[in-house]
């Protein structure tokens, strides 16, 4: 599989699981649907793309 797929696959990943647990967090809170989503896409927003990318780095054939 080619390196910047597994690439964006692992963010779209991290993207995916932010999500879903800020929207479950959300919802323990007792946020409706439309503040559940928003705390969604802000948890999306504040993803530390430098450390993920880091480890995907370190990862890589490349990066060793």
């Amino acid at each position: 599989m080619d390196e910047r797929f597994q690439i964006a696959e692992a963010v779209q990943q991290a993207c995916i699981g932010a999500a879903i647990h800020a929207y479950e967090d959300a919802g323990l809170s007792g946020l409706c649907h439309e503040g559940r989503w928003e705390y969604a896409v802000d948890a999306m927003r504040q993803l530390d793309l430098r450390s993920l990318s880091q480890v995907l780095i370190r990862r890589s054939p490349m990066g060793t």
